[in-house]
């Protein structure tokens, strides 16, 4: 694996095991932000923000370059990453250099406006699946950065529907299929007890692994036993060795009688998904590094490599989707981070000037004017400007 995606493995599993109920989520589509923030973060917020990331600060640019490629390669995932600032807002060029080309645009300051152009973005990027970025956007809010990713996957073996079993009731959307792999199961045993694991394949190179744990498991513990599997610091037995009956939870291994020579299978029976989860970040600032980053004390500025104007988080959120069908799983996931302008800069600029704004956002007129001849070329009315294009 690559650093930065071990890196943010291990947000996956700190993530999950403070899973209670039912959600989704992506510690993938955090993880960039974070190393951004903590590339330009000095003090406690560095500090915290290396805890959280899992490596040093001085390294979370480069990290977070790589892991923004590591998506680009992923088939079936579409990912983009964007940068807006207010015009008063001056970064630092080391910083912004790391950014991808394009990214960066601009805040008028009237947040209605700009949460409806955040909005249009996070539309454009997820394919409309997640309508709204949901930054709480303020006059002072002076700069926004946001990550979208969009996973889309076919099953190298689709299932077939029928009519599902869920806690002891029939009224569910179930999916069954048989596949000649008797190792796309496996059991592991962690500390809080054993977990079965079934690996659906994508054609794609991506695959979803479904998880049990006993009854007595909470989800944080059997996620933490996926996350576990995944980085190899849990073993599993795969199913070819397991033991004849009750071989893990839900699992049961058997021996049957054929006409005709035939492989080892596996056949699985679950159920259709759709979820959908909103995540206040700073609901919970220490698991991801946050909470000196947002502490907005007189004279803060936790984040002066990213600018020389002093920015105190003040929003981070995540909104995902994801579901689970017949043919294939879907998922798309925005996360955003917001800064706002917090006292007074400890690094004074030396010189004085003065900044106008004018917002052209109701119809207005124009004239196109040779300068030479005072010849008026055009005039004109705009009353319908042209949509915005996520492109």
């Amino acid at each position: 694996m690559h650093t930065a995606v071990r890196a943010a493995n291990r947000l996956t599993a700190r993530w999950a095991s403070e899973v209670r109920a039912g959600t989704v989520f992506s510690a993938a589509g955090v993880w960039p932000l974070l190393a951004l923030l903590a590339d330009g973060a000095a003090g406690a917020a560095r500090e915290e923000l290396e805890e959280a990331l899992g490596l040093p600060a001085r390294q979370a640019g480069a990290a977070a370059r790589e892991f923004l490629a590591v998506l680009t390669g992923i088939d079936g995932l579409s990912s983009a990453l964007g940068l807006w600032t207010a015009r008063c807002v001056e970064l630092r060029e080391e910083w912004a250099a790391g950014l991808p080309v394009g990214a960066h645009g601009v805040l008028t300051g009237d947040a209605a406006a700009d949460g409806r152009a955040l909005d249009a973005w996070a539309a454009g990027r997820t394919d409309g699946v997640i309508e709204r970025v949901r930054a709480e956007l303020v006059p002072e809010t002076s700069l926004v950065v946001a990550s979208a990713l969009v996973l889309g996957v076919d099953w190298e073996v689709p299932f077939e529907g029928h009519l599902g079993s869920w806690l002891g009731r029939h009224d569910r959307a179930g999916l069954v299929r048989e596949v000649p792999d008797l190792d796309g199961v496996a059991v592991a045993r962690a500390g809080a007890g054993a977990v079965t694991r079934v690996v659906v394949r994508g054609v794609s190179g991506v695959d979803v692994h479904l998880l049990l744990g006993t009854e007595r498991m909470g989800p944080g513990e059997v996620l933490g036993a996926g996350a576990g599997l995944v980085s190899g610091a849990l073993d599993a037995v795969p199913g070819s060795r397991l033991p004849e009956g009750e071989a893990g939870p839900g699992l049961h291994v058997f021996k049957r009688r054929t006409h005709t020579p035939e492989p080892p299978s596996l056949s699985l029976f679950t159920v259709e998904f759709a979820l959908r989860a909103e995540h206040d970040l700073l609901s919970t600032p220490g698991l991801f590094g946050l909470t000196s980053a947002a502490r907005k004390a007189p004279g803060a500025a936790p984040l002066p490599g990213v600018s020389r104007t002093p920015l105190v988080l003040d929003c981070a959120r995540q909104t995902m989707t994801a579901t689970f069908s017949a043919e294939g799983f879907k998922a798309a996931a925005v996360a955003s981070f917001a800064a706002i302008y917090h006292g007074r800069s400890s690094e004074e600029p030396p010189y004085e000037t003065t900044r106008a704004m004018a917002s052209f956002d109701r119809p207005f007129g124009f004239l196109a004017v040779h300068r030479e001849s005072g010849l008026v070329l055009a005039a004109g009315w705009v009353s319908d400007p042209t949509p915005f294009r996520g492109d």
